[in-house]
């Protein structure tokens, strides 16, 4: 007789992503990984124990996996005001005050996904506008990019800023004429005074803000709430269908506590933390990086990669541009490492055998990154490396080509372009030059070249739900003539979310198809997808997740 499945999906309509066996009805899965794909014939495989869940005609795929997140800090999110979809000052003071009422005993009130326009397009966001909305207690509005925080008066008074204060070199407390902070701080080393007084003491954005762990250490309380906030966020990735993440910021701390949750049974994701290398890092810090490789080896748990940073964002005119910004003749952005210190960097983690993935949103910080990468391959010898280039919110026609020659994998974030609805378009002449918008948010463009596409969000910068950024794909719009049509198929937008999120974490041959012999990471579906219009697309749910083998998520 032969050996029953434990679990057993029938009635599904599965895209498997598997060249050879394409569609499936039924996929048994045995332990940690699937046991068989095909259709009716497959119910032999059950017996009185084997766990079945109707698919009901709904689509089943592997497993999400969102190929840029920040985990801690989107867990620490999860309980705070979003402003994703607050527009004018009076609704941003009914929501604040309805917060403030909500959460009285903060040291901070602090909300989060604030628009750079979301008083109005020609009404400054400063700590005046904040001082009209909450004059009575610290208040801060962290940006929808993670690149920005405004603060009132009394937040900067309470971070001791208010006069300015010390930042790192693409860091900027903007001053006014007055002698005082406007509000405005820019990039991590300038927010870092403020998200101090957050819930979590910015422990949740440590890994992103410096790449290293508390000072002084987290107190045993301060773990426990800490873990407590990552397991609603591990909770929030299985309840979406989302069973894998590589995380976009990193350090020791953060990897301790993922590591406790795994052994209390509350890893219900898979999650690659990377060592993140900071510009005021020496190169020792390395070290680090291969100690978390070493170290945490887990199907669950595992690193192998570093993080850095190139430059900021567009919003801000942070990020690193070949040519001045057209309505900041005097600025090209911000540049996070010299050329000659990031070659350096990189050279060395490419020659310890570790992954690079690096922040890159201008398209200086794509052309400087892709040198840099060249310079590593001509000092080391070409590999298997697959580092990656994260965001490429624009690419000159040069560079294009350089990702598929250097064997570069595009990490990108559908709903980060503005053609996607989410965010407004930037004006005729404002950020962008016409000629870099042709090439912005270029998934078309780049998979037509050749270059391996891995899909994510950038979590907490908008939502994580996969559904949301897979109907960004498919009907990505062209806000005007400027814009090329860049959307992509459902398999194409499938894929990247899942094989070639997979190869990006050199784990091809155990997830992102459903297979036999591949980890039972896999995400039953509520709707046809390949029935639906972008309504039903973006109202589709996970209604089951399996991670492991194991049932995370249990909706019917």
């Amino acid at each position: 007789m032969s050996e029953s499945a434990d679990i057993m999906i029938i009635n599904a309509r599965a895209l498997t992503m598997d060249p050879a066996r394409p569609h499936a009805s039924v996929i048994a899965v045995k332990g940690r990984h699937i046991m068989a794909v095909g259709d009716d014939e497959l119910t032999t495989l059950k017996d009185g124990q084997t766990q079945i869940i109707d698919a009901g005609g709904g689509t089943v795929v592997p497993g999400f996996i969102d190929s840029h997140v920040h985990l801690f800090g989107g867990s620490g999110e999860l309980d705070c005001l979003n402003l994703a979809h607050t527009t004018g000052e009076a609704a941003l003071t009914a929501a604040v005050r309805a917060e403030s009422l909500r959460k009285p005993d903060d040291a901070l009130l602090y909300a989060v996904c604030g628009n750079y326009t979301m008083l109005g397009p020609d009404k400054t966001l400063d700590r005046h506008a904040l001082d009209r909305v909450m004059p009575d207690r610290p208040f801060a509005i962290m940006a929808a990019d993670h690149h920005t925080v405004w603060a009132n008066t009394k937040a900067l008074e309470m971070a001791g800023i208010l006069y300015g204060g010390p930042t790192g070199p693409d860091g900027e407390i903007v001053m006014g004429a007055d002698g005082k902070a406007t509000g405005a701080l820019l990039e991590t080393s300038a927010f870092a005074h403020v998200v101090r007084f957050t819930e979590l003491g910015g422990r949740d954005f440590l890994g992103y803000i410096t790449g290293d762990d508390p000072i002084p250490p987290a107190t045993p309380e301060e773990r426990e709430r800490d873990k407590a906030a990552l397991r609603l966020g591990l909770q929030h990735c299985a309840r979406l269908g989302v069973t894998s993440v590589h995380n976009m910021d990193g350090n020791l701390y953060q990897m301790a506590l993922l590591a406790e949750l795994e052994q209390e049974g509350d890893l219900l994701c898979r999650v690659q933390v990377p060592c993140h290398l900071r510009n005021t890092h020496p190169l020792s810090k390395l070290d680090e990086a291969l100690y978390m490789r070493e170290t945490y080896t887990s199907s669950m748990l595992y690193s192998g990669r570093v993080k850095m940073f190139m430059d900021g964002v567009m919003d801000s005119y942070t990020a690193l541009m070949v040519e001045p910004y057209p309505d900041r003749p005097d600025t090209r952005g911000v540049e996070v490492f010299t050329a000659e210190a990031f070659n350096e960097a990189v050279i060395k983690a490419d020659s310890l055998g570790l992954q690079i993935s690096v922040h890159c949103c201008g398209d200086g910080a794509v052309r400087r990154t892709l040198d840099a990468y060249e310079a590593a391959q001509k000092a080391n010898g070409r590999r298997d490396s697959r580092h990656r280039i994260e965001h490429v919110e624009t690419v000159t026609d040069a560079d294009i080509p350089r990702f598929a020659d250097l064997g570069v994998i595009a990490s990108m974030q559908p709903l980060h372009s503005p053609a996607a609805g989410l965010f407004p378009p930037m004006p005729k002449g404002v950020i962008y030059h016409d000629h870099q918008v042709r090439n912005a948010f270029a998934w078309r463009t780049l998979r037509t070249a050749g270059v391996s596409l891995a899909f994510g969000t950038d979590w907490p910068i908008v939502p994580l739900e996969p559904m949301l950024s897979v109907a960004a794909a498919l009907y990505v719009g062209q806000p005007d003539e400027r814009w090329l049509d860049q959307q992509q198929t459902l398999a194409e937008t499938l894929e990247s979310y899942t094989t070639v999120a997979a190869y990006t974490e050199f784990a091809e041959d155990q997830k992102g198809q459903l297979k036999p012999g591949m980890l039972a990471d896999l995400a039953v579906l509520s709707s046809n997808l390949e029935a639906l219009d972008r309504d039903g697309i973006e109202q589709t749910q996970a209604i089951a997740t399996l991670c492991d083998g194991r049932l995370t998520y249990d909706g019917r």
